[in-house]
């Protein structure tokens, strides 16, 4: 395996992380990645961290389910890696079934929780009486679903692909606007592989002491600096209850000025900024 073409992610094959890490090797001219699955993002992590794989692919966040809290914890709490790219992913679930099966044939529909939640409408209205199955992946229902035609997956194109299943009904989501950003992780001495136009930075700021006006004051501080932020998100530190800290998501790389005088003031108010990535989305 050459460690240079490496790139872990959450399996099994089929997965939309898999997708994503079939996309972020085109944008790193890899030709024909080595792909590792994982079967969770903590291994994907510790690929990277032990030296089994120079990149790992991790969920970010979901239009509609909000930041990965398992990925957050990583970056904060375990880790060194940074994010070196982020990719998003369309959710076009398809409702996938063996070469021969119909909706007639079809008995019962198995897919990840999320999946099935995600499609209630359809399966309500074309599938109305048909039991479904909880399963560990949307591409683990499209291996199901290949070898028996009484069984139906919801899963992406690829995994159909994979796996040998037809696409019986496609984009069957109830929300056409649903996406999950990916990140590509990596050492800090690969930041640079990947540029672009636009770029955002991903932050975890841990406060000195729980206080008063601690969250008016970190916001102030991109205010005056005039820099948007697109998320915020509050997690536990895992020392104390009610102990907290921040992730922050910024519009700019830490090379903007604005953006090295935020941090700068920050880390004068701050126990600890620390600098998840700076990484360019377009």
């Amino acid at each position: 395996m050459s460690f240079d073409n490496a790139i872990a992610f959450l399996g099994p094959k089929g997965t939309y992380c898999n997708e994503a890490a079939l996309r972020f090797a085109a944008r790193l001219g890899i030709a024909e990645p080595e792909l590792i699955e994982c079967t969770s993002f903590d291994e994907v992590f510790d690929c990277v961290d032990e030296g089994v794989a120079r990149f790992g692919v991790v969920g970010k966040e979901n239009s509609l389910e909000g930041p990965v809290t398992a990925t957050l914890d990583n970056f904060a709490f375990r880790t060194d890696a940074v994010i070196l790219a982020e990719e998003v992913i369309d959710v076009d679930h398809c409702l996938v079934a063996h070469p021969t099966a119909t909706l007639e044939t079809i008995e019962r529909v198995a897919s990840h929780p999320q999946g099935l939640a995600q499609c209630r409408r359809f399966l309500r209205t074309s599938l109305p009486d048909t039991p479904t199955l909880a399963v560990s992946s949307t591409a683990e229902s499209a291996r199901m679903a290949a070898s028996d035609p009484a069984v139906a997956g919801i899963s992406n194109r690829l995994a159909a692909e994979v796996h040998g299943a037809q696409i019986l009904v496609p984009s069957i989501q109830d929300n056409p606007e649903n996406q999950t950003a990916f990140a590509l992780v990596g050492r800090m001495a690969d930041e640079n592989l990947l540029t672009g136009t636009r770029y955002k930075t991903s932050l975890a700021l841990f406060l000195r002491a729980d206080k008063p006006g601690a969250l008016q004051m970190i916001l102030s501080e991109f205010t005056y600096a005039g820099i948007n932020l697109t998320m915020l998100q509050s997690r536990p530190t895992k020392k104390q209850l009610g102990d907290y800290m921040f992730f922050v998501e910024l519009g700019g790389s830490i090379h903007d000025i604005d953006v090295q005088t935020a941090l700068e003031c920050l880390r004068l108010k701050l126990r600890e900024v620390k600098v998840l990535g700076s990484y360019p989305i377009e």
